[in-house]
């Protein structure tokens, strides 16, 4: 019985302010590289999303994900070596998969929250937080001994 080649991710995140041309390249790359020397199971773009950190000085980067089996292990090194040199990537990673990792999720159709950011997201509190003014005053007024109306004696 063969076994089957592992399974590997490649994430990639490529620079957005790179034309498309020269952005389509590196990713054009490593799928050609992959179905010429393993098999591409999918290939998911993920769009356009804000980074934790800015890498490069960017703030954003274009997600890609290619989940592919490797025939060789020159596969690899091949995909390792061309993202390195290219000026579009911002960042790779290569990870293989244990068996029975579950599929990943599909990004488009799961219904993340817009992450706020920016001045509209520092001017509006969370409503957990808010509280009326008048129980904020009331509640500072009664925390303060020694005030008008309070029953304290000398």
């Amino acid at each position: 019985m063969a076994t089957q080649a592992p399974t590997y991710d490649l994430v990639m995140l490529l620079d957005p302010q790179a034309e498309d041309d020269a952005r389509a390249r590196p990713l054009a790359d490593a799928r050609a590289a992959i179905e010429s020397q393993g098999e591409l199971l999918r290939h998911d773009d993920w769009g356009d999303r804000t980074l934790t950190y800015a890498i490069n000085r960017r703030s954003a980067a274009e997600y890609h994900l290619l989940q592919f089996h490797a025939g060789t292990p020159e596969l690899l090194r091949t995909l390792d070596r061309s993202l390195r040199l290219a000026d579009e990537v911002l960042r790779f990673r290569i990870v293989k998969l244990k068996p029975g990792v579950p599929e990943a999720p599909d990004v488009h159709a799961a219904t993340v929250p817009a992450r706020r950011t920016g001045p509209e997201a520092a001017a509006q509190p969370a409503a957990a937080s808010e509280r009326p003014a008048d129980t904020a005053a009331e509640s500072e007024a009664a925390s303060q001994p020694g005030e008008a109306g309070s029953d304290a004696t000398s």
